[in-house]
């Protein structure tokens, strides 16, 4: 262990004896004890002093100060009682002025008390989730009416890396972030710069909401009925399982996948984003 992680660790223990606040399983609570970490994350998530940024699970405040630093507002949100009660304390103590600490569950997005008003201004996301919640975070901000400018969001490491997978290792996670975000894994956090250590590795990934998305709102429920059958049965060709389900020929359905410059003997991992956006233009009119 490095001297900085060895006095992050001194100083969490110590809050947190002095609060007597206990690391909770439930919540998912592993405090990161890494200075060099948070700076690394605060790199990754492009900030300068214009922006305003929803921190997730701020914990001991270690990443909520140094936001509050680079940027013009923080909100964090912690769904800990005694966490959120402790934060605001500490953060006065150090004169941060420009920081507010909300007690909710994020998953209440965008009906949090006291940010009714922040969503509707951009923002930048920076989060170090409760890895039980990762999916459904993700579908609800980069599916909502308010979405951030950018996500930069530490995970779980093999989570990390498949959201950012490309054709030939592709999963449904990947292909929906993708959809919504240009996806960048930054690099991996060892789970001994954590207290109390997890069990696996964590990883961070920088996300970049796109502005327009791919399709219209209108064809999405079919797009996504697509993937979800291509993906429901990965082992086989997607000309098999997809020619069965949409009551296609098989050897029809082959070539179409041709025209579009796909292998018609491609399952669906191998596929891109933009394969799937140009197999559904094909397939829309007709037989979805």
């Amino acid at each position: 262990m490095s001297r900085r992680e060895s006095s992050l660790l001194k100083e969490s223990k110590d809050l947190a004896e002095l609060y007597g606040i206990k690391p909770q399983k439930k919540f998912g609570q592993n405090f990161l004890i890494d200075d060099l970490t948070y700076i690394d994350i605060i790199e990754s998530a492009d900030l300068d002093k214009s922006d305003r940024v929803l921190e997730v699970g701020p914990g001991l405040g270690f990443l909520t100060m140094s936001l509050a630093e680079r940027v013009a507002e923080v909100a964090a949100v912690e769904l800990d009682r005694k966490l959120a009660k402790v934060l605001p304390e500490r953060l006065q103590l150090f004169g941060y002025n420009n920081t507010h600490v909300h007690q909710a569950n994020i998953l209440d997005f965008p009906r949090i008390t006291g940010l009714e008003d922040f969503f509707d201004k951009p923002y930048k996301v920076v989060a170090n989730l409760p890895y039980n919640i990762t999916s459904v975070f993700l579908r609800k901000f980069l599916e909502s009416e308010h979405k951030p400018v950018s996500l930069t969001l530490l995970l779980q490491k093999e989570v990390a890396q498949r959201i950012c997978d490309r054709p030939g290792q592709m999963s449904l996670l990947a292909l929906s972030v993708q959809f919504f975000a240009e996806a960048k894994y930054c690099f991996a956090v060892d789970k001994t710069k954590f207290w109390p250590k997890p069990q696996v590795q964590s990883g961070v990934v920088h996300l970049v909401v796109k502005n327009k998305l791919p399709l219209p709102e209108k064809s999405l429920k079919s797009f996504w009925r697509l993937v979800h059958i291509g993906f429901s049965a990965k082992r086989k060709m997607l000309k098999k399982n997809l020619a069965a389900a949409l009551d296609l020929d098989t050897e029809d359905f082959a070539k179409i996948l041709v025209q579009i410059k796909i292998n018609p003997e491609a399952r669906a991992q191998e596929l891109s984003l933009d394969n799937w956006l140009k197999l559904f233009a094909l397939l829309e009119h007709g037989v979805l």
